[in-house]
């Protein structure tokens, strides 16, 4: 026999205060909470891997790329709001960025005195790498902020290797957060958490869309392929509005190892050009002016940059090359002595966070320093952390943000609150408020965790109830029970008209979204009829995910993944659908609609998914600025 769900134990749990994930965000959240709650307050995080390495900081870093450093008289926080509006092409909760612009050079100043080893040049400065980056020894930059959580947290109050698919609102209170349900990925345990808040800290989103690299190089993705769009699926299913869910990232990256080309530009000063030779952000510059104030005012943004590239591709003028060889030759005419460092510093730049592209460069016997290697645009990523801004519709500080963006609780306002009373979002679950990075991310989980104390404080009283918990767990592992029940029906397991595997349905929902949601096989393009055919495949697949099948606790895992790219998948083509406008040009263009619109669309978009009726509503909300 095999595994089924007869074979799990129920763990049932209580805490005040349930961090779900275990990230850069989530790890704020953590040292964050116990600083506020004492003794007297119960805080449990739950993580999906274990915390040493998990979230986008996983593999390491070579940059902490949000520093505005206004702590040093290094830059104004108006400054950095600017900017990270302007590269958003004129949209961000403004309040949101100054509430976390305010609190990040705190956090980065934590990673140091945690040891974290931050560049800096002879009269102790940190080195830049751009205005607002800050060069990092970052491989250990994860185990070291992760180290401080645990610590924060205590033995006992950290599960790892457990993986929340599902939160719980409350019976009794409508629209309250009442606990989560999930399951061991390495043991047969199931389990329910009950609470009096949550902050949801998991992450963007990949292989929503199909990655460049396929068959073999399939997981060889730019965002860890472990982030699966949980975030904005568990708190869309409960009712929690989402944002700017339309604004997906693309990265500019060295073709196929994904390797980070920042320091090359930044720190290098290397140049981009086309298989002629020509620098494609100066043959393209009278594109920028279509997209004028944004195109025309440096830096330009990172979707326009993206957009000069798409253009040369489109004319057939690739590759396109970072000349890394001219870069290090006119470092070495500089300056001879540097050689030997200055490459040390360019594979670092790699091993530090990217190790396949250097593995890449090994195998192909690349040598930086005598020939370039082609610079290309991946696929779509969910990461609203990033330069993409997805994610929940929160409440912001009183004290900063407009009254339209607060809401209250019993007569009290909670930054950083979803539309779900308790449930608080940070990171990449944090919508319309891009560029915070894996500072901004760390500094954001401290600013929701400080409120979310607060909110049980204000709510000691609450007792949560939940539903039937064999019900829950009945259909949290009903992929087991599937695989089970069917697999004797055919001789080869894959092959079976009674349930589909999740690699299976993975491929699915990867070839939907290339083919109509603006994937790398169209560049990027979509309409009204392509989103809207997205639409029906998705409706198929979310009928389909209940015969999904699981033959172990991996493909149990792998099956409520992809149960949560499907809900973020319909969320991001519905926003999509609604915005008709194409304002990212180098992100997704609407071939139907293919000017950027100000006046009826520098606006939030907003999503709000009803669990009791199962419809969706669109909305927009108008642009407030705090400047």
């Amino acid at each position: 026999m095999g595994l089924t769900s007869a074979d799990f134990e129920v763990v049932e749990m209580d805490t005040d205060l349930l961090i779900i994930g275990g990230g850069m965000s989530a790890c704020g959240a953590a040292v964050e909470a116990k600083y506020w709650a004492g003794d007297d307050i119960k805080v449990l995080l739950v993580d999906k891997a274990a915390m040493e390495r998990s979230g986008a900081v996983a593999q390491g870093l070579s940059a902490i790329n949000t520093y505005p450093g206004w702590t040093r008289d290094e830059n104004t926080i108006e400054d950095y709001i600017r900017y990270v509006t302007q590269d958003l092409m004129g949209i961000s909760r403004e309040d949101l960025v100054w509430d976390m612009a305010t609190h990040v050079d705190g956090s980065v100043h934590l990673f140091e005195k945690w040891g974290l080893p931050i560049w800096k040049d002879a009269e102790g400065k940190y080195i830049h790498e751009g205005r607002w980056q800050i060069m990092i020894h970052g491989e250990s930059y994860k185990p070291i902020v992760a180290e401080a959580a645990k610590k924060a947290l205590g033995e006992g109050n950290y599960l790892e290797r457990v993986f929340i698919v599902k939160l719980l609102l409350d019976e009794k209170e409508p629209n309250r957060i009442a606990g989560a349900v999930g399951f061991s990925v390495r043991e047969n345990k199931f389990y329910v958490i009950k609470c009096n808040a949550a902050i949801v800290c998991t992450g963007g989103g990949v292989h929503i869309f199909r990655p460049r690299s396929v068959q073999e190089g399939l997981g060889r993705t730019w965002y860890p392929p472990w982030s699966t769009g949980s975030t904005y699926a568990m708190m869309g299913q409960v009712g929690a509005k989402l944002t700017q869910m339309e604004v997906i990232f693309i990265p500019a990256r060295f073709k196929d190892g994904y390797g980070p080309v920042g320091a090359w530009f930044l720190f290098f000063a290397a140049k981009a050009t086309n298989i002629d030779g020509e620098e494609y952000m100066v043959k393209n510059a009278p594109e920028f002016e279509k997209w004028a104030p944004y195109g025309t005012i440096k830096p330009l943004p990172t979707c326009l940059r993206n957009h000069a590239m798409i253009v040369d591709m489109r004319e057939g003028k690739g590759p396109l090359f970072v000349r890394t060889d001219l870069a290090m030759q006119e470092i070495i005419k500089k300056d001879p002595k540097r050689v030997k460092t200055v490459e040390s510093e360019a594979w670092e730049d790699f091993l530090d966070m990217t190790i396949t592209q250097a593995d890449l460069w090994c195998s192909y016997n690349i040598h930086p320093e005598k020939e370039p290697w082609e610079i290309m645009p991946a696929e779509p990523y969910f990461i609203g952390s990033h330069s993409g801004q997805g994610g929940a519709w929160c409440s912001g500080d009183p004290r900063i943000s407009p009254p339209e963006y607060c809401w209250d609780y019993k007569g009290v306002v909670y930054n950083r609150m979803t539309t779900v009373n308790g449930l608080f979002a940070a990171g990449d679950g944090c919508g319309g408020n891009p560029h915070k990075f894996s500072s901004g991310s760390h500094a954001e989980g401290r600013i929701a965790a400080k409120n979310a104390i607060k909110f049980i404080l204000n709510n000691r009283d609450f007792k949560p109830t939940i539903g039937d918990v064999q019900k829950l767990k009945e259909e949290v592992l009903r992929p087991l029970d599937t695989f089970e029940k069917h697999k004797g029906y055919t001789s080869v397991p894959d092959i079976n008209p009674n349930y589909i595997r999740p690699r299976q349905m993975l491929h699915r929902i990867m070839k939907c979204m290339d083919e109509y949601a603006g994937g790398v096989s169209t560049m990027y393009t979509t309409n009204k009829p392509m989103l809207e055919k997205a639409l029906q495949l998705l409706k198929f697949m979310k009928e389909d995910s209940e015969k999904l099948a699981a033959e172990n606790l991996h493909e149990l895992m792998r099956c409520w993944e992809n149960y949560h790219r499907i809900w973020a998948a319909e969320a991001h083509v519905r926003h999509k659908l609604f915005r008709e406008e194409t304002r990212w040009p180098g992100y997704y263009y609407r071939s139907d609609f293919p000017r950027m619109d100000d006046e009826n669309w520098r606006v939030f978009t907003v999503s709000q998914y009803d669990p009791a009726s199962g419809e969706w509503k669109m909305e927009k909300v108008p642009y407030i600025s705090i400047l």
